[in-house]
């Protein structure tokens, strides 16, 4: 059961250790005799490994489900930092994500799904989990292959793509092969402190059905609006609550996962899409950087130089360790005339909005449409702040909470 590469069937996989190393024995096993839905085809995964492995598989194959499109996501903590279907992107996205190099990209649905998810949030991509809907192709497992991360998930993996990943992290990178007709029990089980919990699973079907009661005055959904909105809200059933998810371009392009506010929420994952739409700009595309700065770090600098965090990375001193010229500050009047043009995006959350500050500030990152479970006795509240900014709401009658 410990040889590295197992490929054969099994009901129990020992673990190295559990969330922390102390945490000891660790492992994974069916109760209800029948194999493990997984093989490890490289590596040792570890606890946090495959508990993002398993949520992640579920968010990319409702999404291929609902859309009929190949999906992406990148996972870190049990939570998705994005998620995407295989959309082409544009030269300047390629540029924004890294991936305007890579040969073949066009003509893999599959690798454009998992250019737009490791390049949406990259800072919180780092040492991630990918989840595909698909068998990985060789241009997937090359873009995978030059970017930091702990391991993936799928259902398969051409000849060539498996070996090109097996290289990564000196021949330790965790390669997982999942059933895709695996069905759990209906009914799951976790311990708290000893005390078993039971609840039936969240088999809830997210679709376009869901959103048809609008219930602003703006009824216009186009079917551009639905696939993002539908992306949203299957995001958000992974993602642990409170949570929103911002969402363009058949994309989640800001999560706001894990707080006890939902503004906090929403202001967190309006961010993290604003810094999405930052890295577009032709100011932040164009930095000049040395070439001998690696992407992790040119991430943390783009950052720097978006949300100027603690360093300035413009400074004296400073700048030449990045750059070969000094660029010029992207300042805050630049950038909000330029998110200013920024328009189209949908809102998922996981729960009702409770006041109509969520929807303010949703505006400024320039959505225009939101789906939202309904059910706060400040629904009309919200309802009329989505009327004054011409916005299209949908109430689902769903929460999506996930722990």
């Amino acid at each position: 059961m410990k040889q590295k590469g197992m490929v054969i069937a099994m009901k129990e996989l020992e673990l190295k250790y559990g969330c922390n190393p102390n945490q000891k024995p660790a492992k994974i096993f069916t109760n209800d005799g029948r194999d493990l839905p997984i093989r490890v085809l490289n590596g040792r995964p570890g606890y946090i490994n495959l508990l993002d492995a398993f949520n992640s598989w579920q968010l990319v194959k409702e999404l291929k489900e609902a859309l009929g499109l190949p999906a992406v996501t990148s996972f870190k903590h049990v939570s998705p930092t994005s998620a995407a279907v295989g959309i082409p992107l544009s030269d300047t996205l390629k540029k924004a994500c890294f991936v305007d190099d890579i040969e073949g990209l066009d003509e893999s649905p599959l690798a454009c799904a998992y250019a737009r998810a490791r390049g949406t949030d990259r800072m919180c991509s780092f040492g991630d989990w990918v989840a595909l809907s698909d068998v990985c192709d060789v241009t997937t497992a090359k873009m995978i292959k030059r970017e930091v991360s702990d391991g993936i998930i799928a259902p398969g993996y051409e000849p060539e793509a498996l070996e090109i990943l097996k290289q990564k992290r000196k021949g330790n990178y965790n390669i997982v092969k999942i059933d895709p007709n695996y069905v759990p029990a209906p009914q799951e089980k976790k311990q708290v402190f000893g005390i078993t919990f039971e609840q039936g699973r969240n088999n809830f079907k997210i679709d376009a059905d869901l959103l048809k009661n609008v219930v602003t005055k703006n009824k216009d959904l186009p079917e551009s609006a639905v696939r993002d909105l539908i992306v949203a809200l299957i995001t958000l059933k992974y993602t642990q609550s409170n949570s929103v998810c911002y969402a363009v371009d058949g994309q989640a392009i800001g999560v706001g996962a894990g707080q006890q506010s939902r503004i906090h929420c929403t202001r967190l994952a309006g961010t993290k899409a604003d810094t999405w739409f930052l890295r577009q700009a032709d100011k932040v595309i164009n930095l000049p950087f040395r070439e001998d700065i690696g992407r992790p770090d040119r991430d943390n600098v783009i950052d720097g130089y978006i949300n100027q965090n603690e360093e300035d990375v413009c400074a004296d001193g400073v700048w030449e360790r990045y750059f070969t010229v000094k660029p010029e500050p992207f300042t805050h009047e630049e950038q909000m005339a330029y998110l200013a043009t920024k328009t189209n995006v949908a809102l998922g959350s996981d729960a009702f909005f409770p006041f109509s500050d969520n929807i303010e500030r949703a505006f400024r990152s320039g959505v225009k449409y939101i789906a939202e479970p309904g059910g706060s006795i400040r629904d009309d509240v919200v309802i009329e702040c989505c009327d004054k900014h011409g916005m299209a709401m949908a109430f689902t009658g769903m929460r999506l909470f996930h722990h």
